[in-house]
């Protein structure tokens, strides 16, 4: 028991003796050291600075017992003197911590002592500033307004307190600025800031670069570049590249003739900057049949016949536009000028045409009217007009229109020579290879009641035997008209005239025929021969006749018998004679 009583007085006694020595040595010690200090260098005194006898050190084991950085010190047990062991980086030592401060626990025995010794290493400015990348990208779309807030991403330096990221710069820009927000712990966040609004047109993209500064003497800096693409905006229309579009192109060019290609561009990307092309939306409808446009190239080809007659300047209006949303449109009309080439004969056309001219016409008499036309323009469409036969008493005369001309006679027509003409006209343009055209037309001469009749014979001479029956049939006389129609219907009669018309009226004539009929017998031995005058007339108006002499011979029939007159015989009977 008395063992007992012996150990726990030794142990309050120890416990006695341990609270005296840990309250000597209460008192830390603090050194300041600044990082990156050579291996080896000293940091202090110990030995002196905790009042220790520099013979005993070793005896005493002084060393470090226990500290948050055992490995970064030694104690020299001759000396007492605490060095680095090793190079210090204050960046990996405290990490993201505001002060630096290592605890070093000191220990000695026989007797046992504690000590605690406290080093702050002080920050020195050996880490630049750097950025978490390279390279910042980002989008903006043109339409964003000014004010507009862009974050970026912290540069870091390890460094702390002055030697950390002091402040950001911005390149020299128009459009953007920098703007520092404090975050408090040494982090200040930067905000790049629209100030001006962009213009993809202008510029598609902006490169920047951002500079982050610590607070050394000297500072040091890290850099990040920011690109900035701009993002298109539907905000600007398709222009055509030229102001003015105008071509000339021959007609009956082949279909699938390339007649122009237009061009526009659109200053904006993607979609927004794609062009097709289309016809206007009021444009003539013929005009699609002959012309097809490419909605991708802008070409323009031939898909119909150009006919210069029928058209000779086309204005096509077209469209320029893009796929955007909401897309953007310009217009542009396209002068096309058809030039003439000499594809269409001369046409010629009569008019007032006088199928029959009467044969007493007068010399220049107009016989019709000729106009010639060509479709054709210029040269192409100038015209000459010719008859193409020779010796015909007809010529054309130009008149004071152009292009029209008068038929007319050029000396006097016989009906009875010549009744009919056929007429070749010609006509030619002036164009190479030169056409022409050919048209005819006939004219008829009409009759005018200019010839009298004629008879067959001049004079007539008949022989009638006396004795004839009368009524019956005795000769006939025939006259003829070169005229025609009515002019040329002989009618006969019988011209009594007195005396010499006595003998006349013993005949009776038919006057459609002339044929003569005996009204009576004739007597031989009253009248031997008489004449008479047959008159023929036409139905012309006024009528034309003629006369012929008709003589008549009585020819003797044995109808009497002799009778003696002188002398007359005594003894002769009467009524016989003797030879």
């Amino acid at each position: 028991m008395q063992q007992i009583l012996s150990s726990w007085r030794r142990r309050l006694l120890f416990m006695a003796l341990g609270i005296l020595l840990w309250r000597e040595v209460c008192a830390q010690i603090r050194y300041s050291l600044s990082e990156e200090q050579k291996e080896g260098s000293v940091v202090g005194n110990l030995a002196k600075d905790l009042g220790l006898d520099t013979r005993t050190l070793k005896e005493r084991g002084f060393r470090i017992v226990s500290t948050s950085g055992d490995s970064l010190f030694t104690v020299n047990q001759k000396d007492g003197i605490l060095s680095v062991n090793g190079k210090i980086d204050r960046e990996e030592v405290c990490e993201r911590s505001g002060s630096c401060v290592i605890n070093l626990k000191i220990a000695l025995e026989n007797p046992l002592e504690i000590h605690y010794v406290s080093i702050e290493i002080v920050d020195v400015n050996d880490h630049a500033p750097t950025f978490p990348e390279k390279e910042k990208r980002l989008e903006i779309s043109e339409s964003a307004l000014p004010g507009a807030r862009f974050q970026l991403q912290a540069a870091r330096d390890p460094d702390g307190r002055m030697n950390s990221v002091q402040q950001y710069k911005l390149s020299h820009n128009d459009n953007f600025r920098i703007e520092v927000k404090d975050r408090g712990e040494d982090r200040k966040m930067p905000f790049l800031i629209l100030q001006k609004p962009l213009d993809r047109e202008t510029s598609r993209r902006h490169k920047l670069v951002l500079t982050a500064l610590d607070g050394g003497r000297p500072p040091k800096s890290g850099t990040m570049d920011i690109i900035v693409d701009v993002l298109d905006v539907n905000d600007n229309m398709p222009v055509f590249t030229q102001e003015v579009y105008s071509v000339t192109l021959h007609e009956n060019v082949p279909v699938g003739t390339t007649v122009i290609q237009v061009n526009a561009t659109d200053m904006d990307d993607g979609p927004n900057g794609e062009v097709f092309y289309s016809f206007g939306k009021d444009i003539d409808s013929r005009l699609i049949h002959l012309f097809d446009l490419n909605s991708r190239t802008g070409e323009i080809t031939i898909i119909g016949q150009i006919d210069f007659e029928e058209m000779n300047n086309f204005e096509i209006d077209i469209q320029a536009s893009d796929k955007g949303s909401a897309p953007l449109t310009s217009d542009k009309s396209i002068t096309i000028k058809i030039i003439d080439v000499n594809d269409n004969g001369p046409e010629i056309e009569v008019t007032s045409f006088s199928s029959a001219v009467p044969e007493d016409s007068k010399i220049g008499t107009t016989v019709a009217l000729i106009s010639v036309s060509d479709l054709d323009s210029g040269v192409n469409g100038k015209v000459l007009c010719y008859i193409t036969e020779e010796d015909i008493p007809f010529k054309l005369m130009p008149s004071s229109q152009e292009n029209t001309y008068s038929l007319v006679t050029t000396s006097s027509l016989d009906r009875e020579t010549i009744s009919r003409y056929d007429i070749t006209l010609e006509a030619k343009d002036a164009g190479q290879p030169p056409l022409s055209s050919v048209k005819s037309i006939t004219v008829q001469v009409s009759d005018v009641n200019d010839n009298s009749p004629e008879f067959s014979f001049s004079p007539y001479a008949f022989y009638v035997m006396e004795n004839n029956a009368p009524g019956k049939y005795l000769f006939s006389v025939s006259a003829s008209d070169k005229d025609t129609g009515e002019n040329s219907v002989v009618s006969y009669q019988i011209w009594r005239d007195g005396l010499r018309s006595l003998y006349a009226s013993f005949i009776n004539i038919n006057s459609e025929n002339g044929e003569m009929y005996a009204l009576k017998s004739f007597d031989f031995e009253t009248v031997k021969m008489f004449q008479f005058q047959v008159v023929a007339t036409d139905s012309g108006t006024p009528s034309l006749s003629s006369n012929v002499t008709v003589n008549v011979f009585i020819l003797d029939q044995n109808d009497n018998v002799p009778v003696i007159l002188y002398p007359v015989s005594a003894n002769a009977q009467r009524g016989f004679c003797s030879f």
